[in-house]
């Protein structure tokens, strides 16, 4: 558990979809802390956590994101950006990028763009279709005069219960492609937050933040389902890694619209390079904010019984 019995911090966090789960979350994290969150929120939404965000004491603030002149006003007095946006190159690209000139317009000394991912710096161009745009606008960033952090996570760890559908519980396997000893990144999304919201008000941050609930192998997280359910797990070897890339070019083929956010093909490619180890986060700053927990690969898949 994470313990907030520390000095209250200040600071005024600009919050960009704080109504998205992980921004949510973040929004909570910030004001724990003590510091101030000015949420914005698209005109005219009816998102019903933006009462949930009230209720919380952040600042909701009703924008046009298409418009910098709103986005700037907005901006106002804020000492870090931090967004949580989701969506593909209209969301990523183009509208961090007006958040970002409104920023710097704003006189803000702090942007953290929505990354949460593996190290797509490390990725050929081409591999990942949501991490190439994050490359791209991490290019713009970049080029801005403002102080930019990206934070990392690998995978949310959140998703073996569920999205990706790793563990097999009715048939007692844990599913991969390739090696099952490759190493791989996991941190939750409320671990994630916390360390997002720690990370905006600390002044001094590096461009990059790596993090890692636990790094797992397949193997360990076969060990870790066995160890939850009292039950003996095995692994389930699909194919190689070039299998899995012809289904994952199959699918896409296939798929009657690329324009969703996390298509089944999409959540494939993700997985591909992880097991590929090419975005292995290292080195690890989880020691950056002593009073972040991790949360383990085990106490998740407890959640799942």
């Amino acid at each position: 558990m994470t313990d907030f019995t520390q000095t209250p911090q200040t600071g005024t966090i600009i919050l960009a979809g704080a109504t998205g789960e992980l921004g949510f979350l973040i929004a909570g994290f910030i004001i724990r802390r003590g510091a101030t969150v000015k949420a914005l929120v698209r005109k005219g939404s009816v998102n019903a956590r933006i009462p949930e965000l009230r209720r919380l004491g952040a600042e909701v603030i009703e924008v046009d994101f298409n418009s910098v002149s709103e986005l700037t006003r907005a901006c106002s007095g804020g000492t870090c950006v931090v967004s949580a946006l989701s969506g593909l190159r209209d969301v990523i690209v183009e509208t961090q990028t007006r958040l970002l000139n409104a920023a710097v317009e704003a006189g803000v000394p702090r942007f953290i763009p929505s990354d949460y991912s593996i190290d797509f710096t490390r990725l050929p161009e081409g591999s990942n279709r949501n991490l190439d745009l994050r490359r791209e606008f991490s290019t713009r960033l970049n080029n801005a005069p403002i102080t930019p952090t990206s934070i990392l996570n690998g995978m949310f760890t959140d998703l073996l219960t569920g999205q990706a559908p790793v563990v097999l519980f009715k048939i007692k396997r844990v599913l991969y492609w390739g090696d099952a000893d490759q190493p791989m990144d996991f941190t939750t999304m409320r671990d994630t937050a916390a360390y997002t919201a720690a990370a905006a008000l600390d002044s001094a941050t590096p461009r990059i933040l790596r993090i890692a609930g636990e790094v797992a192998t397949i193997r360990d997280i076969q060990n870790a389902a066995a160890e939850v359910t009292g039950e003996k797990f095995g692994t389930l070897r699909a194919g190689s890694l070039g299998f899995l890339g012809l289904m994952i070019r199959i699918t896409r083929s296939l798929s009657p619209k690329n324009d969703e956010v996390f298509p089944p093909w999409q959540g494939m490619q993700y997985l591909h390079n992880m097991l590929s180890g090419k975005p292995k986060l290292n080195p690890l700053d989880n020691d950056r904010y002593p009073e972040i927990r991790w949360t383990l690969i085990r106490e998740v898949l407890a959640t799942a019984r």
